[in-house]
């Protein structure tokens, strides 16, 4: 089942005998973009999410609604519409599972199950990445109490410190120790951001990096059915407590910084294996390079590539999974800005987007969530610009001009 060559890679029609099906497992803002990534290549798409109405539901052919944690309803789904690749997108999925669907040749899994196994959980990747390939890491510890939380600071780590649950997504339960006072807060705040009740959680040590960027990595098929890995120009972002509040591309780094952040990319990335693209999270100070994290679809950072680049983060996952060429160049210097709901409602309004949309080269993208919260990320404004400043100025003008209001008006 699985791609060998773009060469031989036949495509059906949708919704017929013929068509080639596409599972996505998560079906939020970048799994819908992806959809649509998919269905511009006659892909039938099947949408999978914990809630009613995300948005790739919105765009998919087909979807469903299940808790991908549970493992035999993972599998009857995948029994019943019989996809020929599945993708996950998030963090919540039974994992184990779908090594054994991998393993059983149901579906062919995106990248490979084990890199869904590892990625998934903090623990898993972050062994990996200092243990096993030796690359440059802040210093951490794996924790399951308060008390080894405390002593974890006081041996490993010291302080400031960062807590993170070791599965968790866009910042849920991470946060800054600063003092001894903060600790027990931190692990109540990890324990309920977790994707999963209890389990342990990572403590690190505070990198004073300069900046911090994801190099997108594409591990595509080549002429010659071999993979080749592709680079995206860096993305730069500021994140509050996680969670991504804006993004531009490229990040300006020295010859050097870029090169070693190139190498531990491309050294995590085929370890993982298989293709699609990859977000690789990295702090950098001068020519030094740490790994963070990597995420084996599309980055909420990545975003800024509808501004920026020829074929956006998600038509390169697209044509990765499917076999086909891509194409990273960068075409203009851009930026994005989170649109955030302001709301704790379901079935929320934006006013004013015609206004954002006169700020000179910038675009909206509302996500279409059914329910809005004050600090969830509801769309995104980008922009492009002669450079990444003019671009960010523009970006967030055009976010901060869209209102979200109540529908009980």
């Amino acid at each position: 089942m699985a791609l060998s060559s773009s060469k031989n890679t036949t495509i059906g029609t949708p919704l017929s005998r013929s068509a080639k099906k596409v599972m996505l497992l998560g079906c939020g803002e970048l799994g819908k973009e992806v959809i649509i990534s998919l269905q511009r290549f006659g892909y039938e798409v099947i949408g999978v999410d914990r809630y009613e109405n995300a948005p790739g539901h919105q765009v998919a052919h087909r979807s469903h609604v299940i808790d991908m944690t549970d493992a035999p309803a993972l599998r009857a789904l995948i029994e019943k519409e019989q996809p020929d690749i599945v993708v996950p997108e998030i963090e919540a999925i039974a994992t184990d599972e779908l090594a054994k669907i991998e393993a059983e040749n149901l579906a062919e899994i995106i990248p490979t199950a084990r890199a869904t196994q590892l990625t998934m959980n903090r623990e898993g990747i972050r062994k990996l990445a200092a243990v096993e390939l030796g690359l440059k890491t802040s210093k951490f510890e794996f924790v399951e109490s308060v008390e080894d939380l405390k002593n974890a600071i006081q041996t490993t780590t010291g302080l400031p410190a960062i807590v993170k649950p070791v599965m968790s997504s866009s910042g849920k339960g991470q946060s800054e120790i600063k003092t001894e006072a903060d600790i027990e807060t931190a692990w109540d705040y990890a324990m309920s951001g977790g994707r999963v009740s209890g389990g342990r959680i990572i403590v690190e040590e505070k990198i004073n990096f300069d900046y911090e960027i994801t190099l997108l990595t594409v591990r595509a098929m080549s002429s010659n059915g071999e993979i080749e890995t592709h680079f995206c120009a860096p993305i730069g972002h500021i994140q509050k407590d996680g969670d991504y509040i804006e993004s531009w591309q490229p990040q300006e780094m020295t010859p050097k910084a870029l090169e070693n952040a190139q190498h531990i990319a491309k050294t995590i990335t085929s370890n993982l294996g298989g293709r699609g693209i990859f977000g690789v999270e990295l702090f950098v100070a001068g020519d030094e390079v740490w790994f963070s994290e990597v995420s084996p679809r599309p980055h909420d950072t990545g975003m800024t590539t509808m501004a920026t680049q020829r074929q956006t983060e998600f038509d390169l996952h697209a044509r990765a999974i499917l076999g086909l060429p891509v194409n990273t160049d960068l075409t203009t210097p851009g930026a994005s800005a989170v649109i955030y709901g302001g709301l704790d409602e379901k079935a929320i309004c934006f006013e004013n987007v015609d206004k954002a949309l006169q700020v000179e080269n910038s675009d909206v993208r509302l996500f279409g969530k059914p329910e809005s919260f004050v600090t969830r990320r509801m769309g995104v404004a980008t922009a492009f610009a002669e450079t990444t400043e003019e671009a960010r100025e523009k970006a967030k003008q055009a976010a901060s001009l869209v209102k979200p209001t109540s529908s009980n008006k």
